[in-house]
């Protein structure tokens, strides 16, 4: 017993979807890794900018960072 042709086509077509799309998750799963990790190293970046203002500004001055303006919290 066999498929006959058209069978045959079908799920050939449905494996390599299947498979592209699996693909296409792990390359997404991935992008997303590197995403976290440099948002991670963001957020540490931020933390030591963010230190270095409060050292010279103050723990409270806000910082409008539109215009730069430093004033203190209300």
């Amino acid at each position: 017993m066999k498929l006959n042709k058209e069978e045959l086509e079908r799920v050939q077509q449905l494996n390599n979807s299947f498979a592209q799309a699996k693909m296409a998750l792990g390359e997404m799963e991935l992008k997303r890794h590197g995403m976290l990790k440099e948002m991670d190293t963001m957020r540490v970046t931020f933390a030591e900018e963010e230190q270095k203002l409060i050292s010279k500004y103050g723990a409270a001055s806000v910082i409008n960072l539109q215009t730069g303006e430093v004033t203190e919290k209300k």
